[in-house]
């Protein structure tokens, strides 16, 4: 006797078909999982059992083998149990083998024969559609399946309700769909007194993708300008929705089976390790930098977090991607994300500060700013001074301009990259480069001539100059205008700050 039930294993938030093989055979009784299960797919056996038992199902006293085909990929994950419930209820004979070889399936099973939650039923939902078949899943979870468009999608609350199902006794009744999430309340930019000339920086980050550097005292409002980038952020489109969903659907970060909405803003704390960041750990799960695909990732207090999960930022930040490798795999996870960072200009903080004056300058300036590397500043195109805000200046600066009007300005800006950019794969001013940074610049001689002179000065990298060019040309498109003018240029050169550097 033997049953094929099909269902899925993840590489990323890739999916790969797996096929759970179910024989009965005669011989001493056994129950064995091959095919290079993990722990978690090994400790099915028992939860199956278990299962069975509790519905006053009598577990053969025979050899049952399950075998996870194709054997040479790893499978992980409890999401296993099901198929091999259902396949072996099959191989029994007490359910129909070709009727439910037509539908995917992923499901913890506990003890008592409920079907409890697992990661990944959207990427896995998008797979059955592929596969042109159906899809049973946990209960709470099919609204969630449903986002994949698959109009088959059957979910269960426990195992006999399957059963069942397939034997004509009772209707799994299709999921309804998930109401879009109320409306987010952003934090508003208004609250932001003073720091005009940081403010103008989130926009202009805002409006191209670019990254963007704070360097300020405590207090001076550097997380509080962050926190409200997300209120001036362009909306996503139905594509990035269901990209950064996949994503977090895997990471079992999904809520109330829900797309996500809005942009993500991941704020991990700084003794985060490098695994945490770019993803990896036992089961190569995937980290910060892609859970904030398509969203920004604020890094506040930059010196702090290692040196060595700062340097695996590089090849993600230009790339958009990251590739994870381990002895047992390589796994590529996307992440295109916006990096906002925030750090005091010295270790005591108080450079430059009237009244806090730093003991140990410019050495402690120089310590400190040289634990972030030459090649990841030169990957951050904007570089901002947030200076400290006198608390009697608090009462008498005026209301800031409100995120919902700088969001206009923002989204503007962004049309007309969509439109520059829309026979590419391109999205932002801030992905341009080579051939097609060329074809978008346009410089009067003025402009020309201010670049031959920054370029001299401030000894620029090829890297440096595109990034000013780039800054520049989002600085246009909020202005409206076709050619990149000297005074764009003048304002994207004044965010290039010069770091304290021991060497000069």
């Amino acid at each position: 006797m033997l049953s094929r039930i099909p269902t899925v294993t993840f590489r990323g938030i890739d999916t790969l078909q797996i096929t759970v093989e179910v024989q009965i055979s005669s011989g001493l009784p056994a129950f064995k999982i091959v095919g290079l299960a993990d722990k978690a797919v090994a400790e099915s056996s028992e939860r199956v059992r278990g299962a069975l038992h509790s519905l006053g199902l009598a577990f053969p006293s025979k050899r049952i083998v399950v075998n996870l085909a194709p054997a040479d990929v790893i499978k992980e994950g409890s999401h296993f149990d099901l198929p091999i419930a259902i396949g072996l209820l099959c191989a029994m004979d007490i359910l129909p083998t070709e009727q439910l070889s037509h539908y995917l399936m992923m499901g913890e099973l506990g003890l008592d024969a409920r079907i409890a939650s697992v990661s990944g039923i959207l990427p896995a939902a998008l797979a059955a559609t592929r596969y042109e078949l159906g899809l049973i899943c946990p209960k709470e979870q099919g609204a969630e399946a449903l986002w994949s468009g698959n109009s088959d999608i059957l979910p269960a609350g426990t195992l006999i309700e399957v059963i069942n199902h397939f034997k004509g006794i009772q209707l799994l009744e299709s999921p309804s769909p998930q109401a879009p999430p109320s409306q987010v309340k952003f934090l508003d930019m208004k609250d932001v007194k003073g720091q005009e000339n940081a403010k103008r920086a989130l926009e202009i980050a805002a409006a191209g993708g670019h990254n963007l550097l704070m360097i300020g005292p405590p207090g001076s409002g550097k997380s509080m300008l962050a926190a409200r980038l997300p209120g001036i952020l362009p909306p996503m489109t139905s594509k990035e929705m269901l990209e950064v969903s996949t994503i977090h659907s895997v990471a079992g970060l999904l809520k109330d089976s829900s797309l996500v909405m809005t942009r993500p803003f991941r704020a991990p704390h700084h003794s985060a390790s490098m695994p945490a960041l770019v993803g990896g750990g036992l089961k190569t799960k995937p980290g910060e930098i892609s859970l904030a695909h398509h969203g920004v990732l604020f890094l506040d207090e930059l010196p702090e977090f290692s040196r060595q999960a700062l340097e695996a930022l590089r090849q993600p930040l230009e790339t958009g991607s990251v590739s994870v490798a381990r002895v047992n795999g390589h796994v590529t996870y996307p992440a295109r994300f916006q990096l906002v960072a925030a750090m005091n200009p010295c270790r005591c903080g108080y450079l430059g500060v009237k009244g806090h004056e730093c003991k140990r300058a410019p050495l402690c300036a120089e310590e400190y700013q040289s634990k972030i590397s030459g090649p990841l500043l030169d990957r951050i195109d904007l570089h901002v001074e947030v200076p400290a805000v006198l608390p009697y200046e608090l009462t008498h600066l005026p209301e800031g301009e409100p995120s919902s009007e700088i969001a206009k300005r923002v989204l503007k800006a962004v049309e007309i990259q969509e439109n520059r950019f829309r026979d590419t794969s391109i999205r932002r001013n801030a992905e341009a480069d080579g051939e097609i940074l060329e074809a978008i610049t346009e410089l009067d001689q003025a402009g020309i001539d201010l670049m031959h002179r920054a370029v001299e000065q401030l000894t620029l990298s090829a890297r440096g100059y595109h990034r000013i060019l780039r800054v520049a040309r989002t600085i246009a498109d909020l202005a409206g205008e076709e050619r990149i003018l000297a005074a764009h240029l003048r304002e994207a050169l004044s965010f290039r700050r010069i770091l304290h550097r021991s060497n000069g």
